[in-house]
């Protein structure tokens, strides 16, 4: 708050001391971020002062009574500083703390065309909030399991009392697809872990790729499939012929 007020009217906490104030920003620095709404050379020690032509209604907001940037300028801003790692960490953390989920700060990008952080949030974001239809991820599907030697396979089964994606009943094989790489809610991740840890207790095995990994990498998926049907062959090698589960068409 002293440093916001040192730099006179419309000044906000922004960038990464922003994010800090947020709870997304793990970097921590001696120097404050304020950024003013006005052409300044104003030096104040410990104080990096960023001077903007203007600041809209929804870019300031007040946090435990400090002015700063709204979640989504904090985002746009930091990601043009900071690399993607550190950038999705934050976007994670803010999906986390109910700030602003993918989809909504994906569709609010539109607002900032031109800034210099939105093109690498944006690219973070796509790979996140991609999603398929039902029949659209089945047409990408099919040609990734043939390519990694699966046969055709069952689709939308009841398999331990949840409904899966694809599944092989013949080898145990699970896979689930998600829309979005991090589910938003600590009950989603539940309901998720719970699913393949039943899955695994029942004897099979729990795949898990996202819609964009579906559509624009699929030689990764591709891999991911051999190697999973090279070890089961193996364990069926060992064992013999997969008998669990418990499906229902």
């Amino acid at each position: 708050m002293a440093a916001v007020l040192a730099c006179g009217n419309e000044a906000a906490l922004s960038h990464r001391s922003a994010a800090t104030l947020w709870g997304i920003g793990a970097e921590t620095s001696a120097t404050i971020d304020v950024s003013v709404c006005r052409r300044t050379r104003l030096r104040r020690p410990g104080i990096r002062v960023r001077s903007r032509l203007e600041l809209g209604e929804s870019d300031v907001v007040r946090r435990d009574g400090i002015p700063v940037t709204g979640i989504v300028r904090t985002l746009v801003d930091i990601a043009a500083e900071l690399g993607p790692i550190a950038v999705e960490r934050a976007v994670n953390e803010a999906d986390k703390l109910e700030l602003i989920d993918p989809e909504a700060l994906r569709s609010a990008l539109g607002e900032y065309e031109g800034e210099p952080g939105v093109r690498p949030l944006r690219t973070i974001l796509d790979a996140r909030t991609f999603r398929l239809s039902d029949s659209d991820l089945e047409i990408n599907f099919r040609p990734i399991a043939q390519e990694a030697g699966l046969p055709t396979p069952l689709t939308k089964q009841m398999v331990n009392g949840f409904e899966v994606d694809f599944y092989w009943p013949e080898l145990g094989l699970v896979v689930e697809t998600d829309g979005l790489r991090y589910h938003r809610t600590p009950a989603a991740q539940t309901r998720d872990a719970r699913r393949d840890r039943t899955h695994t207790l029942a004897g099979m095995t729990p795949l898990r790729f996202t819609h964009y990994e579906v559509k624009y990498e699929a030689s990764k998926v591709t891999r991911s499939l051999k190697r999973a049907v090279k070890l089961l062959k193996k364990r069926q090698a060992r064992v013999g012929p997969f008998l669990g589960g418990s499906t229902l068409a």
